[in-house]
């Protein structure tokens, strides 16, 4: 008798987390897409031309900010999980991946930071 078992198990390799940032991907962009489609409905419904007094007025009330800053992490995951993908799929010396990987966390960091900064102004 053959012990061939079709099916039973598969053997999964790579890092494992494919589907999870696939859908990470689609939950930010759905995300982005909804502040969108608010920002261009507060601009749709300033009445008179937009300057900077309308758009400082769109953004100053704390409900905006906090949408603002949770879009703006959802944008900073986008751009990391998009970043990773390359670095590991293109770049194949370990050192200058490592670096790169860095450097784009780094990089998204600051740009939390400097997204505080605006909103608040601290």
């Amino acid at each position: 008798m053959s012990s061939v078992n079709y099916g039973s198990k598969r053997i999964v390799t790579g890092a494992g987390y494919g589907f999870r940032d696939w859908l990470a991907q689609r939950v930010t962009a759905v995300l982005m897409a909804l502040f969108t489609v608010v920002l261009l409905a507060q601009v749709i419904f300033t009445s008179g031309p937009i300057g900077y007094e309308e758009w400082a007025g769109i953004f100053a009330s704390q409900w905006m900010k906090v949408l603002t800053f949770t879009v703006i992490i959802a944008l900073l995951y986008h751009v990391w999980v998009g970043m990773r993908d390359i670095w590991m799929d293109y770049i194949k010396p370990l050192a200058l991946r490592l670096a790169l990987h860095v450097f784009t966390l780094v990089w998204l960091v600051g740009c939390a930071g400097w997204a505080v900064q605006a909103l608040w102004r601290l």
